[in-house]
């Protein structure tokens, strides 16, 4: 049987990775996004920081 999908918590904004300077500034973007009331935008850059490659390794490293 195969592993149960799971999702990341839409309620909280993903955690940049450590010493990535792409993340960082992912981050900071949506942080100011989100304080401007721009949801659209702010999820656009959950969703890179999400898929950037440093994401990719932390969910294989938890497989």
């Amino acid at each position: 049987m195969d592993q149960p999908i799971t999702l990341p918590d839409p309620t909280h904004p993903p955690r940049p990775a450590p010493g990535c300077d792409v993340c960082a500034a992912l981050d900071e973007q949506r942080a100011e996004y989100e304080r401007a009331k721009d949801i659209r935008r702010a999820t656009v850059c959950e969703v890179e920081i999400r898929n950037h490659p440093h994401a990719k390794k932390r969910r294989e490293a938890r497989s």
